[in-house]
């Protein structure tokens, strides 16, 4: 059949406004049939990123009006298709990204934004590289284009992204400077970075000590007012790529101010005669332009990242796994600061 027709009791994880992570709220509610076009997706696996961080806050740039259900990527098996839709999608599993809805035990979703994984592969792996990896390939492929031999400077290290830009670099045979707070230094340099204290009052003047001659690239995830520094890192035909504004997740005001004056900047710098670039990484850049080739390039990218997951270059830094119904504990977990990797969200029983 190409739609179900039994009920589907979705369990969701609803975010109703700004509020601490235990102010998250679990709901359960009949999931509609899926319409012309889309599948329903069982998850398996889903995750905690730093836009979730965000957008309990109401801080994300473009996040939807409270309440919501979170949930940046997810990973899952297709259960039911649409009217018309291709009926071999069913049981076949999937990753894809989502922005929000992902925090649901199962969820309606466009048939044209899936992306296939490979059989057998572990599903909190995968999504423990989806956004992130996707996020990490574009930025040092893509964006800043350091070849072998280069140098690069990335910020939180230890991060979901960070640790997969770090072995990313390495693999490309780039070296890497990454900072971290100390508890995390011994898994970066497993992964090959020479780690750098970010509470050190001098970090910036370490890292030039690593690097007298500057580097060909600084991956900023912080923003604000050292942003700056970040710049001045760089040498000529360096590139500096910014990809949020951490910095200001905990200021009052105008979520959307922060990131136009972070734009500002950037522009400011690109236009100085100095061989250097500034560039803001936009993970959805192009895709109201052309949907269509914004997901060719989305999937040729993760068939890249899982290409390397498959064959043991790229290895998954889980730093939990949470059920569902515990994802205050997972997002609390996760804006603590105190695990490396990412935290991914799995069923339960």
């Amino acid at each position: 059949m190409t739609s179900s027709t039994a009920t589907i009791r979705a369990t969701e994880i609803v975010l109703p406004g700004p509020v601490e992570p235990d102010g998250l709220e679990t709901r359960t509610r009949e999931l509609s049939a899926p319409a012309k076009g889309q599948v329903v997706l069982r998850m398996e696996a889903t995750g905690v990123s730093f836009a979730e961080q965000q957008m309990r806050r109401g801080k994300y740039y473009d996040q939807p009006p409270f309440p919501f259900v979170p949930g940046y990527d997810v990973v899952g098996t297709v259960t039911a298709v649409g009217p018309e839709g291709d009926t071999a999608l069913i049981g076949g599993r999937f990753a894809a990204v989502t922005k929000t809805g992902a925090w649901a035990s199962h969820l309606l979703i466009d048939a044209a934004d899936l992306m296939p994984i490979p059989d057998g592969a572990d599903a909190a792996a995968v999504e423990c590289v989806l956004v992130n990896g996707l996020t990490a390939w574009q930025m040092l492929h893509r964006t800043a284009k350091v070849r072998a031999g280069g140098v690069v400077v990335v910020l939180g290290a230890n991060g979901g992204v960070g640790s997969i830009l770090v072995q990313l670099a390495r693999h490309a045979g780039i070296t890497v400077i990454g900072t971290a707070s100390p508890r995390h230094h011994a898994t970066l340099r497993e992964l090959g970075a020479a780690p750098v204290d970010y509470r050190d009052p001098g970090l910036y003047t370490r890292i030039r000590e690593i690097a007298p001659d500057g580097v060909d690239a600084v991956f900023d995830h912080v923003g604000g007012a050292a942003v700056e520094q970040s710049w001045r890192l760089l040498r000529r035909g360096g590139t500096l790529v910014s990809y949020g504004t951490a910095a200001s997740k905990d200021q009052e005001g105008n979520s959307q101010l922060p990131v136009l004056k972070l734009f500002a900047r950037l522009a400011a710098w690109n236009s100085l005669p100095n061989g250097r670039g500034a560039h803001f990484y936009n993970f959805w850049a192009g895709k109201r332009r052309c949907r269509a080739s914004w997901q060719r390039r989305m999937t040729d990218d993760l068939t890249q990242v899982l290409r390397l997951l498959t064959d043991g270059s790229l290895a998954p830094q889980i730093a939990a796994e949470i059920p569902l119904t515990e994802a205050p504990s997972a997002l609390a977990l996760a804006e603590s600061r105190t695990v490396a990797g990412k935290i991914v969200i799995v069923p339960g029983a």
